[in-house]
């Protein structure tokens, strides 16, 4: 089959290209859609002309085509859900960038105007363009037929009015059809290309879309931070633990055998608890809190357990609590829960086992207080991983109304976290 020349190719693909074909299907589309209101338009055009058959004439055609088109608009703009409808249509068929165009239903008063415009417009150049795709094509063949059918059977056969039984036009009568099918063909581009450029300003979102947009974005991402600091703080914080916990045990695997066992008892203990915690973060991922679902570890029920656990990696904690656990609020309790999980964490981390810790936890002045301490290492102990504890503290803290402070003072690491004690956390 012989080549298109490039140049010839270059030429015909505005008229003949994937994107135009795809762009006279959504016009074809838009002429299915106005049928119904034509056919309305005929009920009553039918009556107010006297006319039994208002397709037998074409003015009466247009005439009910221009009276069914103030209906679809009017259709449109009490139906919330054409907009996105023809958004779709517009995003699968007319090469428009999805960014551009609306995706929820149209709710403002503006919003529904713009997409009963655009409703109206596709309906309107839709009914045109396919009407034109029905009659055009037979006709350009009857044209380009022409000179054979008349050599085949004369012009009786054919039926050629006097005027037009000439040979000239017989020759042209191809040419003529030829151009008739590139008219209907550039009419349909350009009925596309003008739809693809106002789809934007009629489907595109407006300024409460934009925002509702945001927010669910920012919930969405609100919902993966959560994830990601609960995920840090529990698995994270366990793994530290058991590898301290199993590095100490192996050290005097055959010089303190009770130490040996108090570690692996704590590596259980830590490894069992931790599969509870992942259930309950995976829980965020499911509708709602699920059913059996573990619940989250609390300043009243889990503190001991985790002094017991750190305590097991060989950290030295010495712990004052100055508050009642259980009559804090749960939301207060369970936060910081996990800032003192991270904060005897980094310390597993990155000051080693066989350290002094202090842990204080207070209430003073309608505030929590959380302060961990511990000398600063003379060799640094980097582990892999890191980085992301301190600013999950301090989003913790922000989330409560709180503030979060770290960071080295005289040789000693300072962590001190202050959380309101009561209020809209």
């Amino acid at each position: 089959m012989p080549e298109v020349p490039y140049g010839v190719s270059e030429l015909l693909r505005p008229l003949f290209g994937r994107r135009a074909r795809r762009r006279w299907i959504h016009l074809i589309l838009g002429g299915a859609l106005a049928m119904p209101y034509v056919f309305v338009g005929q009920l009553v055009v039918g009556p107010a002309t006297g006319s039994r058959y208002v397709f037998n004439e074409l003015p009466l055609q247009l005439l009910s085509f221009a009276v069914g088109l103030p209906l679809a608009t009017l259709t449109a703009a009490l139906f919330p859900l054409t907009r996105p409808l023809e958004a779709g249509a517009v995003r699968s068929l007319c090469g428009v960038d999805p960014a551009l165009l609306a995706r929820g239903p149209a709710r403002s008063r503006a919003a529904k105007g713009r997409a009963a415009a655009w409703f109206t417009l596709h309906l309107g150049f839709g009914g045109v363009i396919s009407g034109m795709s029905l009659a055009v094509p037979p006709f350009a063949g009857f044209l380009t037929a022409l000179p054979l059918l008349v050599w085949a059977g004369g012009n009786e056969f054919v039926g050629l009015p006097g005027p037009l039984d000439r040979p000239w036009v017989l020759a042209l009568a191809p040419v003529a059809g030829v151009a008739t099918l590139l008219a209907l063909a550039v009419c349909a581009a350009v009925s596309g290309v003008l739809l693809a450029r106002w789809a934007p300003a009629l489907l595109g979102p407006t300024p409460e879309d934009r925002l509702a947009a945001a927010e669910a974005r920012a919930a969405d991402l609100a919902v993966r931070n959560r994830l990601a600091r609960e995920l840090h703080d529990s698995v994270g914080h366990a793994l530290s633990a058991v590898t301290l916990q199993a590095s100490a045990a192996r050290r005097v695997l055959d010089s303190d055998p009770e130490f040996v066992r108090e570690a692996l008892a704590a590596i259980e203990d830590t490894t069992r608890r931790t599969v509870g915690e992942l259930d309950a973060v995976l829980g965020v991922l499911r509708e709602g809190d699920a059913p059996g679902t573990a619940p989250a570890p609390t300043l009243g029920t889990d503190l001991p357990g985790l002094l017991r656990r750190t305590r097991a990696g060989g950290l030295r904690v010495t712990a004052t609590v100055g508050v009642d656990p259980d009559a804090l609020p749960p939301v207060l309790s369970r936060e910081a829960y996990r800032i003192v999980q991270e904060g005897l964490s980094n310390a597993l981390k990155h000051a080693g086992d066989r350290t002094d810790v202090t842990l204080r936890i207070v209430l003073d002045d309608g505030h929590l207080e959380i302060t961990v301490e511990n000398p600063l290492p003379d060799t640094p102990t980097h582990r892999p991983g890191g980085g992301h504890g301190l600013r999950g503290i301090a989003d913790r803290a922000r989330l409560l109304g709180g503030t979060a402070q770290a960071g080295p003072a005289h040789r000693t690491w300072h962590l001190h976290v202050r959380l309101p004690a009561k209020g809209p956390a």
